[in-house]
């Protein structure tokens, strides 16, 4: 059973914009904060942002100002709107669910439920 789906990557030059969706299944969507990690090859994924069920919201600082996060409850998904993208936001990005917004740390720790991933890439 298919919980999370990514969409709305693609190839963007820097300083555009590129808008990222994850459609959540309503069992997982109910009740879980959200939020999306990034990686490239070779190094571990790492958090750009969450948000709770109630709308608060965590960045890594590198995109605080430049990436918004929001979901939402109605339509069971979240968004993460990027803008004033850089090269060095290219990576894939996952989607995922966790029951406690205050467990989503800068490296994902007991994350069980995951997108499949959507590529971004940003050329200079």
């Amino acid at each position: 059973q298919v919980q999370l789906v990514e969409s709305g990557g693609g190839l963007v030059q820097a300083g555009g914009s590129l808008r990222l969706s994850c459609l959540a299944s309503p069992s997982t969507f109910s009740g879980n904060a959200m939020g999306w990690y990034r990686q490239t090859p070779g190094k571990e994924r790492e958090l750009v942002a969450a948000i709770s069920t109630g709308g608060t919201t965590k960045y890594a600082d590198s995109v605080k100002g430049r990436f918004t996060v929001s979901r939402d409850n109605a339509e069971n998904t979240m968004s993460l709107q990027m803008n004033s993208l850089k090269p060095e936001d290219t990576a894939v990005y996952y989607c995922m669910a966790h029951p406690w917004f205050s467990g989503i740390s800068y490296y994902p720790t007991n994350i069980r439920i995951w997108g499949q991933g959507t590529q971004v890439t940003v050329s200079s």
